[in-house]
């Protein structure tokens, strides 16, 4: 099992969506608060300061709601969602460069890959303490119903008997999923996952 170092706030693990005062970030801000949560962790583990204009180290609310509101007009919600990975990658690299740190990259892995590619992805990124952003649209699988046209973080790996979990990190808690049923979705438009390089 590998898991990354993640940071809390009044004790929920990352930022609860659900604590967004604005009706428009609660309900379509899961894009801006991967893309948030994202730069804490690189600003902690990369020491890359440029990305996070406060205390990496000690996150507090308001100023997490505050860096937030930086984030959201890169990737502001809207009618559709940030439902591509190209749509998110612009407003990701977007901030990056106009943050100083445009020597971070970042590209897309399709949901029509093949779900063990996607699992080298994530071991690749989480050994090197990076968390992946992964998009989930539609699903048939009951078990991710609440996470139907989402985005949120992996942030930790664990494989076992052949099967192959991963650490999803939204709504302030953790969620542990078996990746192939993820990565599975039975429609054929699908999600991604975004993977970070450092030049």
């Amino acid at each position: 099992m590998k898991e990354l170092e993640y940071f809390y706030i009044d004790g929920e693990l990352g930022w609860n969506q659900n604590q967004f005062p604005g009706w428009a970030m609660r309900n379509g801000g899961c894009a801006a608060v991967t893309v948030c949560d994202l730069c804490i962790c690189l600003a902690r583990q990369k020491g890359l300061s440029a990305l996070y204009p406060f205390d990496p180290f000690h996150v507090e609310k308001q100023e997490y709601l505050a860096f937030s509101e930086q984030i959201k007009p890169y990737l502001h919600p809207r009618w559709q969602g940030i439902d591509t990975l190209e749509l998110y990658l612009s407003g990701l690299l977007g901030y990056w460069r106009d943050a100083g740190a445009a020597s971070l990259l970042g590209k897309g892995l399709p949901g029509a890959a093949p779900w063990q590619q996607a699992g080298e992805l994530i071991k690749k990124q989480v050994d090197s303490s990076i968390p992946v952003p992964c998009l989930l649209l539609n699903h048939k699988g009951s078990t991710f119903k609440d996470f139907q046209w989402h985005w949120f973080n992996i942030a930790g790996y664990e494989e076992f008997d052949g099967e192959f979990y991963v650490k999803a990190i939204t709504y302030g808690s953790f969620f542990w999923m078996n990746l192939q049923e993820l990565w599975d979705t039975g429609y054929r438009r699908k999600g991604g996952l975004i993977q970070i390089e450092m030049q």
